[in-house]
């Protein structure tokens, strides 16, 4: 009952958007144009808002929604029988009220207010503004209700009221501004919903539990000993890893039941069987002729060996074995193994290779990889060992593929590289929403590609030369490629599942190309993201202070060009020094993207001077403040130096039209909500003085700016 009353209240007391003239104001006012007509809004109650009738509809959805789940919920407890009794009664008195009772109660109460509450013929407000004989009369116009004719009649004409010189000129740069802030307005909108139909897009294939997984299957696999050699390797191999890719029993002793086929934490399934594939390399003679030596250097594609071995690497054959151990040491090309390229910390392997399948019980794993073992099928010529497994969660319903490579070194030691692939093969297309915004976002590019062809064949060459226009077709490029590789991604995914639903999981498929296909879905999504949102900073044109930010940078971009091209000089030439004095005893320094990566956290004032220190007391502390004073604080000194000076220019050159168009459009929303009220005929004029005023500019005052004009000419000569 009482949000029943509120919400009467608020429509009764609603006040319109624009204040309401009735007809009575209206002809008085033709009659008698100077005429004042008295507010009457003191003698009203307390109103709303016009903006108060949103507020009072929502009231009225929700007091809606709560009555149909109030009623959804009564209807449950009743029961079917009772529910269809209570809606036959509802839809019978319903329909009696409308066609009979209702229209009863009106006719009743009407004739009843009639008889009783009836109101005199005399019209108080016309009786205030209409005076019979003080109206003025045109000449073909004559009283009708008049009893007394007058011979003379003096008539005078209405005036009309025409705007002056300054209320023109100010309407028309009102006009002006509000066709420029609708072009501001629909054209932020556009992009917004254009921003927003890419962020569906991307982040509907994206799910919160891949990180989950990674972190989970990360821990899982982690060694709990470092691994430094081949022996080290095998223990890690024959006593860690082994355990963790069978399920085994619960900490109670009890048998796990129904996960044939899952790992050890009981919640990932092993689709098929797991893969140890073997790089090799081919033994030559040490260049250094004095010493008859066989040495074994990095891995090449040139140098790979390719041949097939009897068990322990002893002579060559060409038959093929019938066991898992003599398979391991016969060679697979990439095509027999369905296997790609894969790119390690220290080189880039092929997709060939030897190969053992850990496939049957534990024990015969266990018992295979001793026999391996022993048959030293890891040796000095072994180069690389990668571990393929492909797990699926059906928890999370996520396809993972993991890949663990151990790298050895000509140098003796090991590196490891874990890498582990969620995928979700069920996010493609499962909705009409996702289908819809996949259909607008290409209507979308379809129309920015008409418009950069537009651009292209006005500007021609110099449509390179404009940065949005570059933004533009990052977008439009990316787009494409997106939809290509989701076409690939989506056949790959299909023909996964169709062998994935034949097999029930009990088949080694191999998810390397579709991880690859995943992994550039990804890397364009995230392009299209950047480009898309970078593109938000062209909408900022229309503040004043943002769009300073932006002439900025453009005022400053020569100047950048040859300050980056004189920064790489000194930067490169910082790179050798470190490279070449710290390459052999800082890590940092190992190679030249490590010393880069040093030499941008010694810039950000992020590095540990100690370690130099200690590796070189000498030169270590002189390289370090050599580098600090000449690219910290001089090279620093000259970017901010040239940002200053852009940004004092772009502030002199600021148009003034920027700075007053946010101002129309906040003034502009107030009056739309009523929170401000309309200009008088006095601020219009004190508006349009102020408009001349800043136009207005004496000669001297632009003689000190032309004086340093002249001089950087002069300079420049």
């Amino acid at each position: 009952m009482i949000p029943s009353l509120l919400l009467v209240q608020i429509f009764r007391r609603l006040r319109s958007r624009r204040p309401s003239i009735s007809a009575l104001h209206q002809t008085v006012s033709q009659l008698k144009p100077n005429t004042t007509i008295k507010s009457q809004s003191s003698n009203k109650s307390f109103t709303f808002p016009w903006w108060f009738i949103f507020i009072a509809y929502g009231l009225s959805i929700i007091l809606v929604g709560v009555s149909i789940l109030f009623i959804i919920a009564r209807g449950i407890e009743f029961g079917d029988t009772k529910t269809q009794q209570w809606l036959i009664s509802i839809v019978t008195s319903f329909c009696s009220s409308v066609l009979l009772t209702q229209p009863l109660k009106i006719l009743a109460l009407s004739i009843v207010f009639i008889c009783l509450c009836r109101k005199s013929d005399d019209d108080q407000t016309a009786n205030e503004y209409l005076d019979e004989n003080q109206l003025d009369l045109d000449d073909n116009e004559e009283y009708l209700h008049s009893k007394i004719e007058p011979i003379f009649i003096s008539r005078s004409k209405i005036p009309t009221t025409r705007l002056d010189e300054t209320e023109l000129e100010l309407a028309r740069q009102d006009r002006l501004k509000e066709i420029r802030m609708w072009s501001v307005i629909r054209e932020t909108l556009t992009y917004l919903i254009f921003l927003s139909l890419i962020f569906a897009i991307t982040y509907s294939h994206r799910t919160t539990d891949t990180f989950q997984q990674v972190n989970h299957l990360r821990k899982y696999f982690r060694s709990k000993s470092i691994v430094y050699s081949i022996n080290d390797y095998w223990t890690w191999l024959e006593t860690n890893f082994v355990d963790k890719i069978r399920a085994q029993q619960w900490y109670n002793n009890d048998i796990p039941l129904n996960l044939n086929g899952y790992i050890n934490d009981k919640t990932n399934r092993l689709i098929g069987w797991g893969l140890m594939r073997q790089l090799r390399i081919q033994s030559d003679l040490c260049p250094y002729d004095k010493l008859s030596l066989t040495c074994s250097f990095e891995y090449d594609k040139s140098n790979e060996e390719t041949n097939s071995f009897e068990i322990g690497w002893l002579n060559r054959t060409i038959t093929k074995g019938n066991t898992s151990i003599e398979k391991a040491f016969e060679y697979q090309s990439s095509q027999q193994l369905d296997s790609y390229v894969y790119q390690g910390e220290h080189g880039k392997y092929s997709g060939g290779g030897y190969v053992y399948e850990f496939r049957g019980r534990l024990s015969e794993i266990k018992n295979n990889l001793s026999e391996l073992h022993r048959f030293g099928w890891i040796d000095t010529k072994t180069r690389a060992i990668l571990i393929q497994l492909n797990l699926y969660n059906p928890n999370a319903q996520l396809f993972t593929s993991v890949s663990i490579l151990t790298e050895f070194l000509s140098t003796g030691g090991t590196a490891t590289r874990t890498r582990f692939e969620p995928m979700n093969f069920y996010l493609t297309l499962n909705s009409w929403t996702q289908l819809i915004c996949l259909i607008v976002y290409l209507c979308f590019i379809i129309y920015l590609m008409f418009g950069q062809m537009k651009l292209i064949h006005q500007l021609k060459f110099n449509y390179l030369r404009q940065f949005w226009s570059l933004i533009e077709l990052g977008i439009i490029i990316c787009s494409w490629m997106a939809i290509g590789i989701y076409i690939l991604r989506y056949r790959e995914y299909y023909r996964i599942g169709q062998l994935f639903n034949q097999s029930k999981g009990y088949a080694y498929i191999n998810l390397q190309y579709s991880t690859y296909l995943n992994d550039y879905l990804t890397f364009i999504y995230a392009f299209c993201c950047f480009f898309g949102t970078l593109k938000l900073v062209r909408l900022c044109r229309f503040s004043p202070r943002l769009y300073l930010f932006i002439q900025t940078l453009e005022s400053a971009t020569q100047k950048l060009i040859a300050f980056a091209f004189m920064f790489t000089i000194v930067f490169t030439g910082f790179i050798c020094l470190f490279y070449f004095l710290f390459q052999s005893t800082l890590f940092s320094c190992s190679t030249i993207l490590q010393t880069i990566r040093m030499l941008f956290e010694m810039t950000l004032m992020k590095f540990d001077v100690y370690e130099l220190i200690n590796v070189s007391p000498v030169l270590g502390p002189l390289a370090f403040s050599f580098f600090i004073f000449i690219v910290v604080f001089v090279c620093m000194s000259m970017f901010l130096s040239i940002i200053n000076d852009s940004f004092q220019r772009a502030k002199e050159n600021a148009k003034q039209d920027q700075e007053h168009i946010y101002s129309f459009m906040i003034e502009r929303f107030l009056r739309w909500i009523d929170w401000k009220k309309q200009r008088t005929e006095d601020e219009t004029h004190e508006e349009y003085d102020v408009r001349m005023r800043d136009q207005y500019f004496h000669p001297i005052e632009g003689f000190p700016e032309k004086v340093d004009q002249l001089f950087e000419v002069l300079n420049q000569v």
